[in-house]
């Protein structure tokens, strides 16, 4: 099969299709034939050396939607079936691996891009915004980067919740798209001080919650914008780390709270990420979730996507198309 593996580490340029022997599903696993593949930030990551893999080369994508091709001993699907998974890694390739308690059934009306597209970013917006810090009618958060694929689905669910959103965005486009999606406040960080804008939008309270996967540029800014008592949501970092954190600057701000949330605690009960997955599909069947697929790219195009990706030019979800 071909697959495409970050060979050494670093640089998009280390991005190299391979022919590889298609894998076997051992106790437990399902063989899945690809149908569409995620590109997520979570592959530069690992791309980059960033998040370490045991593996090398390294294995890269992390969500992808297809078909059962075959099951390993213990597994009672059947080949042919419509499934989709989210935090397994291997799916910039034609087939994968994939434990069966990770997958989800993916009903007939859902396409396997929409699937795909949903996966890794709706499921995080869902538990960022149904667990990590549930939002309830009444409720003010503040979403970053809210135009990209994480953000615009966390906007949507955040509307679906009855909160009000204030998203931030770079450009006039994303401002467009980020309002056509649910915002309530859109600000232009490139041309407004973010913090300032939502001090006066929420009349100097400061907001509930605020969703961050940018990291480094924004993080002091976030605290800033927050209600004493208010929550900071750290889930990504594509500015960069953070870095070390006094954690008395908590208390000086307001009592706050800080917490750095991954997909996969939120997901590990298979119960929980059927019923996480099960409310996106029926949200997207019922139209109250509107999925923006802004480009669909062959597998041997995927530095071509993660470049875009980085660039922070693109909107919405980017998928590979094995």
């Amino acid at each position: 099969m071909k697959a495409v593996v970050a060979d050494p580490t670093g640089g998009a340029e280390n991005l190299k299709v391979f022919d590889l022997p298609t894998p076997e599903p051992g106790e437990g696993e399902v063989l899945v034939k690809l149908e569409a593949s995620g590109v997520n930030y979570i592959d530069i990551y690992f791309r980059e050396g960033l998040y370490k893999a045991p593996e090398q080369p390294v294995r890269l994508g992390s969500e992808g939607a297809g078909t059962v091709a075959a099951v390993g001993k213990g597994v009672e699907r059947r080949v042919g079936q419509r499934v989709a998974y989210a935090m397994a890694r291997g799916s910039y390739a034609e087939y994968a691996a994939v434990p069966n308690s990770m997958l989800v059934d993916v009903p007939g009306e859902i396409s396997f891009e929409q699937a795909a597209a949903v996966m890794l970013q709706g499921m995080t917006a869902h538990y960022l915004t149904r667990s990590t810090f549930e939002l309830r009618p009444g409720s003010t958060c503040l979403v970053h980067a809210a135009a990209g694929g994480a953000g615009l689905m966390i906007v949507q669910l955040a509307k679906i919740a009855g909160a009000t959103v204030i998203a931030t965005v770079s450009t006039q486009e994303k401002a467009e798209l980020a309002r056509q999606h649910g915002a309530d406040h859109v600000v232009r960080y490139t041309q407004q001080d973010f913090v300032a804008e939502t001090k006066k939008i929420t009349g100097n309270r400061g907001v509930d919650v605020v969703y961050d996967s940018v990291g480094k540029t924004t993080f002091y800014g976030s605290l800033d914008c927050l209600r004493p008592r208010g929550m900071m949501v750290l889930f990504g970092q594509s500015s960069g780390p953070v870095g070390q954190i006094d954690p008395q600057i908590l208390n000086q701000k307001g009592s706050l709270f800080l917490t750095r949330p991954s997909l996969g605690h939120y997901t590990s009960d298979p119960k929980e990420l059927r019923a996480r997955a099960n409310d996106l599909f029926q949200w997207l069947r019922n139209g109250k979730l509107k999925l923006h697929i802004h480009k669909v790219y062959p597998l041997e195009k995927a530095a071509e996507a993660q470049r875009d990706l980085e660039s922070r030019k693109t909107t919405g979800k980017l998928l590979l198309k094995p």
